[in-house]
Formats: structure tokens, sequence, C-alpha cells
């Protein structure tokens, strides 16, 4: 018998990563370069992403979680 393993795997590398998010490697890259994306841990010999850190980030991108922006602000403000 043949080993089943979940998708997405609890940590990913960079391909992997990038492909869970539909995003090429470079766009994945830029990024998380540019601090939208959490860093990579080094995890046996290879930089991983954690599927945990990469759901909280992209729900915060998406305002899925927390306060947006435009709910502090008061221009923006959606009327209750």
């Amino acid at each position: 018998m043949g080993v089943t393993l979940a998708f997405p795997p609890r940590m990913m590398r960079r391909a992997t990563a990038a492909a869970y998010l539909d995003l090429s490697t470079a766009e994945f890259e830029r990024e998380v370069a540019a601090g939208r994306l959490p860093m990579p841990v080094r995890f046996g010999n290879h930089d991983h992403w954690s599927t945990a850190a990469i759901d909280q980030a992209v729900a915060k991108l998406s305002g899925e979680t927390g306060s947006t922006w435009r709910e502090k602000a008061g221009l923006y403000a959606q009327a209750g």
C-alpha cells in the first residue's frame, strides 16, 4: 500500500507554497520580500513555509480576520 498525504502539507517548499497560492515562484518571492507573506524557516536542508502562517497572512490581506484600516477610517466606515 502507498502512503497517502494530505494536501497541502503542513510545511511547504518554495514551489509548492507558490502553487498553493496560484503564484509563480518569482511572484511568491516578491510577496515574501515585500513582507506580505511570511519568511521561510529552515527545515531539513531546505527553506519551508508554514501552511498555517501563509493562511493567516492571506486572511489578513483579504480582510477575513481582524479589523481593516477601512473599518477604522471615518471616511470609509460602513454604515451600520
